[in-house]
């Protein structure tokens, strides 16, 4: 497996490669830092991809190392769900799963190192306080009152920091760099928090917790990482990052490069924001099928293939590219699925036909190919009975010029079957259509009928061997392209009423065995997968992965052919 293309942009793959060639590099080591305070998304799945792919591409190494500085806001079932997704997209780590609490031992060393170098302090200002001396990007800052603290003074209180003797909030450690740096991050940045929190991997070891900022660089160094690759909003905190490693005795110095995140269209990927959606319980938890995680989109159907794909196709640039248009990712499972997945028929509008030129115990099974260019799929057995449903939409009373389904008088070929012929519409009570008289021309299976032309082929179920399902139909959550783009507004109001519509449908024989996360082409309906959770003995649930048409391929093509015009 692997995440290279020559087609897809890859300035940092390039960067490398031109590092080793002039013998700047040697043994490549990247690593994937996730915050354990969430499940995964799709904008963490291309960083996945870029940092494994780009070890992989070099024979080098790729670490998963957890970013645990915040035990108040991360849980073990986090850290679980992040091994399985980097596990399903087809990754392994080298070595074991490293966490940023591995170092709190040499981390806390380092930061008493800076304060004896003259170069940390520990403030008594207050959060508000702090944010004011910072100053703003057109004012420099004022330094704190307390920070000409002496060494020892500081160093006393830091270990009482650490012991617990003080309140949250009553205290931090600060680096002392430059409060009139125009770059608001040198500016006294904070080290160390008190939080009395207890840790899900050092117990209740420490009162304080390392900053994001002191940690990644340095536990970046301890593991010998070559190569720190991140989002481009940390471009203005590499020069701490670089600041750090300057002024510390750290045994390597990786290099921090930055690209363009991942911004898609009718999604969000802000992780405080996706935990809002399931903790108001408007999402099924974090793999709702809706939610752009990796858990919800491999419970929605995707493959890890696709995504890996998809990845592959947006590239990685510096450049804001804007929002990526969500039916490139369509088109990538589309693709995979088009390939893979084994065929059936399903009725999610179930309509009862009656093939009355048939006695009642009438049967025929067909053996149909399980994918129509792939030899190595099972056949089907599909029975055709007296009774049958064809799906509502496929029928109309009244049709217009150009609708080649069923209508009264008219005739469609059954898929796989005969040409039928609907001689009579049943209503019930309220008016309301319950069921379709139909004939059977015999002399069809096969091959065309005599002397008129059936331009129309619907898909069908048995009514005695159709598998009772409950589909789900999943659209985009939002309604709006950027859901979040007015700060001052609420994103819950751009919520789609019908991002999940359920449907009670028929589907043929075959699906009654559907492994959970089995994937299909229901014929004529889209693709769809077998709920991982919901899916199990007499109960069938399938999760709508994506429609038929491919609105981004059609795009491509047209755009193509503009070019070659």
């Amino acid at each position: 497996m692997s995440t290279d293309t020559t087609s897809a942009p890859n300035f940092i793959r390039n960067q490398i490669r031109e590092e080793i060639e002039a013998g700047r590099s040697g043994k490549i080591v990247t690593r994937f830092p996730p915050e354990p305070n969430g499940f995964l998304h799709i904008g963490h799945a291309k960083s996945i991809c870029l940092n494994f792919g780009l070890a992989e591409h070099f024979g080098g190494d790729c670490h998963l190392r957890f970013d645990d500085t915040n035990p108040a806001k991360e849980e073990q079932a986090y850290i679980d769900a992040i091994k399985a997704d980097v596990h399903w997209l087809g990754f392994e780590w080298a070595g074991p799963v490293r966490f940023a609490s591995d170092y709190f031992d040499q981390l806390y060393a380092w930061a008493q190192h800076l304060v004896r170098e003259g170069k940390a302090y520990v403030d008594d200002l207050s959060p508000d306080e702090i944010r004011e001396y910072r100053g703003t990007l057109t004012e420099a800052g004022k330094p704190s009152p307390y920070r000409e603290r002496s060494a020892a003074e500081n160093l006393d209180l830091l270990e009482r920091m650490r012991t617990g003797e003080f309140a949250e909030g009553e205290k931090v450690l600060r680096a002392k760099i430059d409060m009139a740096s125009p770059n608001i991050n040198l500016r006294d940045p904070i080290l160390y928090r008190i939080r009395h929190a207890s840790h899900h991997q050092t117990g209740d070891k420490w009162k304080i917790y390392p900053s994001y900022d002191f940690t990644h660089g340095q536990s970046d160094a301890i593991e010998g990482v070559t190569h720190s690759i991140c989002t481009l909003e940390f471009e203005d905190h590499r020069p701490l990052y670089e600041w750090f490693l300057d002024n510390l005795p750290v045994p390597a110095k990786p290099r921090q490069i930055e690209f363009a995140r991942l911004n898609l269209n009718y999604t969000l990927t802000s992780k405080r924001k996706l935990k809002l959606l399931v903790d108001e319980g408007i999402v099924d938890g974090w793999d709702d099928p809706r939610l752009p995680t990796i858990s919800g989109m491999r419970r929605r159907g995707y493959t890890p293939a696709s995504i890996r794909k998809f990845c592959e196709m947006i590239g990685v640039t510096r450049a804001d590219g804007g929002l990526v248009d969500i039916a490139m990712l369509y088109h990538a499972i589309r693709s995979d699925l088009e390939d893979n997945a084994p065929r059936a028929m399903a009725v999610l509008k179930p309509l009862k036909v009656v093939l009355t030129n048939v006695p009642q115990e009438f049967e025929e099974v067909y053996e149909v190919a399980g994918h129509p260019a792939r030899e190595d799929m099972a056949v089907r057995k599909v029975p055709l009975t007296r009774e049958i449903y064809i799906d509502h939409d496929d029928f109309m009373e009244e049709p217009p010029k150009k609708f080649f389904r069923l209508a009264p008088g008219k005739e469609v070929r059954l898929r796989n079957s005969y040409v039928i012929r609907c001689d009579e519409v049943i209503k019930d009570a309220a008016g309301e259509i319950s069921e379709l008289r139909c004939s059977v021309d015999f002399d069809t299976l096969g091959k065309n009928p005599e002397g008129r032309k059936v331009k129309g082929v619907i898909h069908w179920v048995s009514a005695e061997y159709g598998v009772p399902m409950e589909v789900r139909l999943y659209d985009n959550l939002f309604l709006e392209e950027q859901p979040d783009k007015d700060k001052d507004a609420d994103f819950l109001e751009h919520l789609n009423p019908a991002s999940l519509v359920t449907v009670q449908a028929i589907g043929e024989p075959s699906l009654a065995g559907a492994e959970p996360e089995s994937r299909f082409q229901f014929e004529r309906v889209g693709y769809f997968c077998a709920d991982r959770h919901a899916s199990h003995g007499d109960r069938l649930v399938f999760n709508r992965t994506v429609g038929l048409k491919d609105s981004w391929a059609r795009m491509q093509k047209k755009e193509q052919d503009r070019k070659k015009g």
